[in-house]
């Protein structure tokens, strides 16, 4: 297989994306040498828009792995499948990027089992290689290969942290959500919203933002900004689009649900 069987993952479109920082310069200047990058911020605030945009960019194919807790070193390496008569091996979506030069994209990378994040250390180091112990075979990685994950770290509980000895093996980039000017102008370009209703909507997610560990464990990203903007584009009323992308989904209990409630109701 050559680097033409990564046709389906590569990015045909640009993805839109609003530039917090300097992000874009970092992560260019880290592909140059292919190291290791690190990005941490809140859920939804933009960083699987951020590398799309980035393979897209680097005309390179782009493997995304959404990790839980349930994923194991074989999910990412590959397995040996029973086919007719015979076996044969089928590479897991971290050794296909690995072997083809991809950018392999692991979301949320803390919330897979420890013994998979070990999988990664030495792709992420100076070897940049891993052992194939099913396979017999040691993977040095395509000149062209990447290695990028991401975690909230607000939200991990001690357990789930990343450990300094991955930690180490990475450059990192902070994300946060966006000053609320431009995070309304992606609000409205995403969803199709006219302007004064995604400036509503970001004052709502504000809000939501500010009740972290005060009855919410995250706020309203702007993910969940523009599912609200994208139903009230699609003719649903703004009180109930808001309560149906955004409170139902944050919040569980009544006290909270009414305080969201009634905070939609003066914005909205």
């Amino acid at each position: 297989m050559d680097d033409a069987d990564l046709s389906g993952y590569r990015i045909a479109q640009e993805p839109h994306y609003r530039a917090q920082g300097d992000e874009i310069t970092l992560f260019e200047a880290a592909w140059r040498t292919r190291m290791p990058m690190l990005l941490k911020g809140p859920t939804g605030c933009g960083k699987t828009r951020f590398v799309e945009h980035m393979a897209w960019r680097l005309g390179r194919p782009l493997i995304t792995v959404s990790c839980h807790e349930d994923l194991t070193a074989g999910d990412l390496a590959g397995r040996w499948l029973l086919e007719d008569d015979s076996t044969h091996w089928q590479d897991g979506p971290l050794t296909m990027a690995a072997r083809h030069g991809a950018i392999c994209y692991l979301d949320e990378v803390v919330e897979a089992r420890q013994d998979t994040t070990v999988l990664i250390h030495p792709l992420a180091d100076t070897r940049r290689q891993f052992t194939l112990d099913r396979k017999g075979e040691v993977l040095t990685a395509h000149p062209d290969f990447m290695l990028v994950v991401s975690y909230n770290p607000g939200y991990q509980s001690l357990s789930k942290d990343l450990k300094t000895s991955t930690r180490q093996r990475f450059a990192a980039i902070d994300f946060d959500y966006l000053a609320p000017q431009q995070e309304a102008e992606v609000v409205a370009t995403e969803s199709g919203v006219s302007p004064d209703m995604a400036q509503r909507l970001v004052a709502l997610g504000e809000r939501t933002r500010r009740l972290r560990g005060h009855g919410l464990e995250e706020g309203a990203s702007t993910r969940m900004l523009i599912h609200a903007g994208a139903l009230i584009a699609g003719g649903i009323a703004p009180t109930l689009a808001c309560r149906t992308a955004i409170t139902a989904p944050l919040a569980d209990g009544e006290d909270m649900r009414l305080a969201l409630s009634q905070a939609i109701d003066a914005l909205l």
